[in-house]
């Protein structure tokens, strides 16, 4: 009953700005949510969100060791629009480990470091507090050619995300940003679609190597 009632008090939170007006994303999301409903879930399974990073991820399952995952990952959101819908897209499922891919398109559009992190903080704090126990990790930003003039901004947020990381309990950090680079440290660019942004399928079998290993 008790944790009822927080979920209930943490998907008011979600939609605090109020009815009248709709809020960026609020289709694409429902579509989403409405779409697993469909298929059905269990409840303390695991969820990957954030923006397309994670939406395009399509070989996301073949690495979850027939664990349940969901993919809640949606178009080019921002920390502030995780934070707002944080309860259809994360906290309705009651997982029991949470990745989280944010930040990355927040330092394209000049959000600061400090107020990307107080929304991670917020997020975060949000899931703690309806699931305790709940394994979180947040991925670092990737190094993207097309992004590549503010590379040492996005540097230092993934410095910034993994100090968070590692003072903060039950959270950890991982970099995926090495991987993706070359011996001199510059992105490859053969690891990415067209667009130089999002990676192709080269590119999400290095994640997966990366990830393979938090399944288990």
């Amino acid at each position: 009953m008790k944790k009822s009632i927080l979920l209930f008090l943490v998907f008011l939170g979600s939609f605090s700005a109020g009815f009248a007006q709709q809020q960026p994303f609020e289709e694409e999301v429902r579509r989403l949510t409405n779409r697993l409903d469909s298929v059905g879930w269990k409840p303390g399974g695991i969820v990957f969100t954030g923006s397309s990073t994670i939406r395009m991820w399509r070989s996301l399952s073949e690495i979850s060791l027939g664990q349940e995952v969901l993919n809640t990952g949606f178009g080019g959101s921002k920390a502030s629009d995780l934070e707002r819908y944080l309860y259809p897209l994360v906290l309705k499922f009651d997982p029991k480990q949470v990745f989280i891919y944010e930040g990355d398109n927040d330092l394209w559009a000049d959000v600061v470091p400090e107020e990307i992190l107080a929304s991670l903080d917020r997020i975060i704090t949000r899931i703690q507090l309806a699931a305790p126990n709940t394994e979180i990790y947040l991925i670092g930003a990737k190094p993207s050619p097309s992004r590549w003039s503010k590379k040492d901004l996005y540097l230092f947020f993934n410095q910034q995300l993994e100090k968070y990381s590692q003072r903060k309990e039950g959270v950890n950090f991982i970099d995926t940003w090495a991987t993706l680079t070359d011996s001199e440290g510059n992105a490859r660019p053969e690891l990415y679609i067209k667009d130089q942004l999002h990676l192709n399928a080269d590119g999400y079998i290095l994640w997966n190597g990366i990830f393979k290993s938090y399944f288990n």
